[in-house]
């Protein structure tokens, strides 16, 4: 089942889209906030440096911003439901190798791969609202969603706390499974495919590329700069970097016949 263009969901359907919504966004947001207040048991536990711990955060950052914009641009060709989905599954399996890490170097490889799963499902959930609810209930649909993930940022540092004081800082990623097991048979169930019509079928690879290295760089040189400073060479070379490809982007994606953000949307009206 498709959802075409301008026909919206009943108000049932519309309860199973935010159901879903809330708790992807849940996962990645008691992720973030509890994850800071179990850290010093995760020190302990990996006899982890303050560098290392600073990677446990910062590797979930970085492929999140480097591929956020990227993940928009899957969902709207190839299906926001289904890419939402894949986003959600691929969170739910790096929180499970997460869990069981056996190391703080397996850890921060697989907290990359829940930033990939967070890119495909943070742009995930919002168009989804923005796409299959009428204009009447999309702003009270959206005030909804932005509610709930506010309340689950403020739980996270209690929760973290809670299980960090009975060792039980593992249980930060385990109890995103069963969050993700609802959130994918609610959209499979009840909730209808989304597509852009008007997006090119073809996703424009080059524009794709170096938008990617460009927020990836950007990221990794701001990442740096608690630790090394503005002025540190690797700090500069990847903020140059980053915006030498940001630039290429905007030149490719000004002569591409299938641009993945058309430019004409930053023009004035």
């Amino acid at each position: 089942m498709t959802q075409e263009k301008d026909s919206f969901i009943t108000p049932e359907t519309g309860r199973w889209v935010l159901f879903a919504a809330i708790l992807a966004s849940s996962m990645a947001f008691i992720d973030g906030s509890a994850l800071n207040v179990a850290l010093p048991a995760l020190q302990r536990d990996f006899d982890a440096s303050g560098a290392d711990l600073l990677w446990v955060l910062n590797s979930y950052a970085l492929f999140l911003a480097a591929l956020l914009l990227v993940g928009g641009a899957l969902g709207d060709r190839f299906g926001r439901k289904r890419v939402f989905m894949i986003g959600i599954a691929i969170f739910a399996v790096a929180s499970l190798a997460c869990g069981f890490a056996p190391s703080v170097q397996a850890l921060i490889a697989a907290r990359a791969v829940q930033g990939v799963g967070g890119a495909l499902m943070v742009p995930g959930s919002l168009s989804l609202i923005s796409a299959l609810f009428p204009p009447d209930r999309r702003g009270t649909a959206i005030g909804t969603w932005s509610s709930f993930s506010t309340i689950t940022t403020l739980l996270g540092p209690a929760l973290g706390g809670l299980l960090a004081a009975q060792g039980l800082w593992r249980a930060v990623f385990f109890i995103n499974v069963p969050l993700a097991l609802l959130a994918l048979a609610a959209l499979h169930f009840k909730v209808p495919e989304s597509i852009n019509p008007n997006a090119p079928r073809q996703l424009d690879y080059w524009g794709a590329a170096l938008v990617t290295l460009g927020l990836a760089a950007l990221t990794f040189g701001l990442l740096q700069v608690p630790e090394a400073g503005w002025g540190a060479p690797l700090t500069l070379a990847a903020l140059g970097g980053g915006v030498a490809a940001l630039v290429g982007f905007v030149a490719v994606e000004a002569r591409s016949p299938q641009p993945m953000v058309p430019l004409g949307l930053f023009k004035n009206r």
